[in-house]
């Protein structure tokens, strides 16, 4: 229960908020949410599950809700509050904009942090070793670089390491000015293995300041990722334990897919038998600067379990190429029905996962060897830091190598659903395979890891339901209908009626007659786009959005800004810059501009989707998840496909008006919307616009 004393702080802190903003109008949906969200956290509903799922339509004010509904109940019971987000907009959005206002204006008296995972950050250790021994030679730190570093890369290094130093930089990825090549940022970034705090030489790095101010901090703000990161190792690793933190995870729409990327795994053939040749010359260059005997034993069995693992990898190889015929007819990957590899390459599995595990163990043993003697001062932190480095590397590789063989080698459970297992020809000059693997369904994951450990979670995003409901996203997730989880869905405060107003021409063909339906296209969107306004035309087909672009500049000469032509960034400006020239602009978009696109006002009025967002189970992982559902009897379509293209419209719609004043139209060019029946559902799932149907 939420005593009175935290139910009176929230109320000052909303009073304060609305004394301290001029024209603030307090909003009967963020109130309610507020209320909504404490009584849950605060065990009202079930002691156990403090557990909400919400979605908030545009203009609620959701970040501020579930800020006053969690913070101040989570200072009160000494617990953190975690908000995890999908996108980098978001979180510089609470960091740069919600939290400092709410800090300012409320009253309460709150730290936060924006928390990175470890290797955005540089190892002061490293880049210093960089900067003064790259000789240009093969020896030392320079043999760690995967490319050979250019003049500019020194420079630039040099540069990093003098900011740092005197602290103009904070040594983070993102603070850094300009792009960092891959292949330098992945030899100077910090690492778990070899950038421990309890080296002198790394009591200030940058990533251990970090950390230091997350442990001050009340509020912590995440990316999805990092927090599935600190869960898969347990929670309580990276971020807090998981029973003292209440998680606000927001965008959480995003969740499935990401946590399904997350738990995913993928390594090539031929290349780690390249690097698993080089682990051996590794061993040795430890044993001979350790002069440890304890290094010896476990130096010799090392090289012994790579070996063993690049004979199964060569059998591997040879297992694939001679069913190449087979695997690789008329598509780059190849996936195995219903998750079944064959029993031979299931066996080479098994072995290779368990040797892995072995192999990571033994250099492990190396590594902690060397720290040790490090610690000690038997040996110079300069003369060990290149081969603590290059362990870590191989640690890794060892890692990933030995997760997804044993994601190869695991027999299914017949009670859940089988782990998706393909293979792929690699892209590049190399003939090499890639073994893939992914877990089809994920919700037992977040249930075991995160939901039945937390203190309390809320879930939220402008769209969460699919067709007007929140059984497809709770099945995604892992909670249950009936296990204490609240759900509530807050409408927007926009006169949708009054506002704008969803047209549905009449269209001769169907999208599913891609030509004709192209051709159509060409014929009717220069009808339907508005002069001296803001026209944004979103396509679900990348090659259709170039077809139609092509014809209209040539028949009609309309000046069209269109995605991949330039930077999200720049037609966005140009755009802008158009409309407030009083010109007309007109924006062509694929998928990607139907989420985390805001233009308010006169910077959007027309709005024209071309079809229904309806996603083809191209990826093998999409193809699994369906071949899955006919095994149990379902309707891929029905129960993936369409859910699915629910949320995506409700997005593409959500375009149009970002503010209460905003005015518009809004045309949906699909005549299934119309001829089929699930076509009601999805326009019943939209918000109330005014309709004009001309069927």
């Amino acid at each position: 229960m939420i005593g009175e004393k935290t139910k009176e702080v929230i109320r000052q802190a909303y009073k304060q908020i609305g004394e301290n903003l001029e024209n603030f109008t307090p909003r009967k949906q963020q109130t309610f949410l507020i209320a909504e969200i404490a009584k849950t956290l605060g065990g009202e509903y079930d002691k156990l599950r403090k557990h909400i799922a919400i979605e908030a339509g545009t203009g609620t004010g959701k970040s501020l809700a579930y800020c006053l509904g969690a913070i101040p109940l989570a200072m009160a019971r000494d617990k953190k509050v975690i908000i995890s987000t999908a996108t980098v907009a978001l979180q510089e959005q609470l960091v740069d904009k919600d939290l400092p206002f709410l800090q300012k204006t409320s009253g309460l008296d709150f730290d936060y942090c924006l928390v990175k995972g470890r290797q955005r950050y540089v190892c002061a250790q490293k880049l210093g070793a960089m900067t003064q021994e790259n000789d240009g030679s093969d020896e030392g730190q320079a043999a760690l670089f995967q490319e050979k570093p250019k003049a500019s890369d020194i420079r630039m290094l040099k540069t990093m390491a003098e900011k740092l130093a005197n602290g103009k930089w904070q040594g983070d990825l993102d603070s850094w000015p300009k792009s960092v090549p891959h292949y330098i940022w992945q030899t100077i970034q910090c690492d778990r293995h070899s950038c421990l705090k309890h080296l002198p030489e790394h009591t200030n790095c940058p990533f251990h300041k970090a950390r230091e101010a997350m442990e001050l901090a009340d509020v912590l703000v995440v990316n999805h990722a990092l927090l599935l990161s600190d869960l898969e190792l347990g929670g309580g690793k990276i971020l807090t334990e998981p029973e003292d933190t209440i998680y606000i995870l927001d965008e959480a729409h995003h969740l499935p897919q990401i946590t399904r990327d997350h738990s995913s795994a993928m390594a090539t053939v031929k290349g780690a038998m390249d690097w698993l040749s080089k682990v051996t010359i590794l061993s040795d260059k430890i044993s001979k600067l350790s002069k440890n005997q304890r290094a010896i034993s476990p130096s010799l069995k090392l090289a012994d379990y790579c070996q063993d693992i690049i004979a199964d990898l060569q059998k591997v190889f040879s297992f694939i190429e001679a069913n190449r015929a087979v695997y690789f007819v008329d598509e780059e990957h190849y996936r195995f029905e219903n998750g079944v590899i064959p029993k031979n390459l299931k066996n080479l599995a098994e072995d290779i996962a368990g040797s892995s595990k072995k192999a990571l163990a033994e250099i492990t043993k190396l590594y902690n060897l060397l720290m040790e003697e490090v610690k000690d001062g038997a040996i110079q932190m300069y003369q060990a830091e290149g081969l603590l480095s290059e362990s870590g590397f191989i640690m890794q590789r060892l890692e990933n190598l030995e997760k997804i063989w044993s994601m190869y080698a695991k027999t299914d459970s017949e009670k859940g659903a089988p782990l998706a297992r393909w293979l792929e020809q690699s892209e590049g000059k190399r003939d090499d395979v890639v073994v893939c693997a992914s877990p089809i369904e994920v919700g037992f994951m977040l249930e075991d890891n995160l939901w039945s450990k937390c203190e309390g979670a809320v879930l939220c995003s402008a769209t969460i339901c699919a067709l007007n409901s929140f059984d497809h996203f709770r099945r995604q997730v892992g909670l249950g209908k009936n296990d204490g989880t609240q759900y509530q869905r807050i409408g927007s405060p926009f006169d949708y009626q009054n506002n704008a107003v969803l047209h549905i021409p009449t269209m001769k063909t169907e999208p599913t007659n891609s030509d004709a339906f192209t051709d159509e296209l060409i014929k009717v969107i220069p009808n339907l786009l508005k002069n001296e306004e803001a026209n944004l035309v979103l396509f679900s087909s990348y090659w259709q959005m170039q077809k139609v672009a092509e014809a209209l500049r040539e028949k009609s000469s309309i000046e069209i800004l269109m995605q991949g032509e330039d930077s999200r960034q720049h037609i966005i400006e140009t755009h802008k810059k158009r409309c407030d020239q009083g010109k007309t602009s007109i924006v062509f978009g694929s998928q990607s501009f139907s989420e985390g696109l805001d233009l308010p006002g006169k910077y959007l009025t027309n709005l024209i989707i071309t079809k229904l967002p309806f996603s083809v189970p191209t990826s093998p992982v999409d193809q699994a998840q369906s071949e899955y559902v006919k095994l149990k009897g379902g309707n891929p379509f029905m129960l993936l496909t369409v859910p699915e293209a629910s949320k995506k419209l409700i997005q593409s719609c959500g375009r149009l008006l970002r503010n209460e004043k905003d005015t518009g139209t809004i045309y949906i060019l699909d005549r299934r919307l119309v001829s089929k029946r699930y076509g009601k559902e999805l326009l019943d799932s939209l918000p109330p616009f005014k309709r004009n149907v001309e069927y």
